[in-house]
């Protein structure tokens, strides 16, 4: 595990981690907030516990697995990635109520702009949070944003005990079916 100074605990805790992101996306996978080694290295899905990457692969998204540092690969694939809370934090328990409904009108705003055929949102609680749809479950959502679907998936952090890497790229894999069509 990496061990920050304070000082770059400080700087990663200031830093805004660019989003990947273009228009017309075939999915835009969003995240719930950068951790701080993500915002230490600028590269979504950094930490070496988190299994986006791996998964993302598993399911057929990209044709190899891909490094944090190669995240802008996935432009050429139709794929992009932003977060629900733009503010970088040691864990997602940080963030409270308000920071997650703000950020739920402002990535739909960013999703009305860039117009992705589906918006993948990691993360079961911080979706209901955000969008205040406590009901919420993993799979597809009735709720679109202008013309583009929902699709809640699994937390990815190697914290998330309750889905495998395998169960987690099978729900990814109906997402990628989904989008094909």
């Amino acid at each position: 595990m990496a061990r920050f100074t304070p000082e770059e605990l400080q700087a990663a805790r200031d830093r805004v981690v660019p989003d990947v992101v273009a228009d017309g996306l075939r999915v835009l996978f969003c995240g719930i907030n950068p951790g701080l080694m993500t915002a230490a290295t600028g590269h979504h899905f950094a930490r070496p516990g988190n299994r986006f990457w791996p998964v993302l692969h598993r399911s057929g998204f990209t044709p190899r697995l891909l490094k944090p540092s190669e995240q802008r690969e996935l432009l050429s694939y139709g794929l992009g990635i932003t977060n629900v809370v733009a503010r970088p934090s040691a864990r997602a328990d940080e963030l409270s109520a308000e920071e997650y409904r703000e950020g739920g009108r402002l990535l739909a705003l960013r999703v009305g702009r860039l117009r992705p055929r589906w918006l993948a949102v990691v993360g079961v609680t911080a979706y209901r949070v955000a969008f205040d749809d406590r009901k919420a479950q993993v799979g597809p959502q009735s709720r679109t944003i202008g013309d583009t679907r929902v699709w809640v998936l699994p937390n990815p952090s190697g914290l998330n005990a309750h889905w495998t890497a395998e169960t987690m790229a099978e729900e990814f894999r109906r997402l990628r079916e989904a989008a094909e069509n």
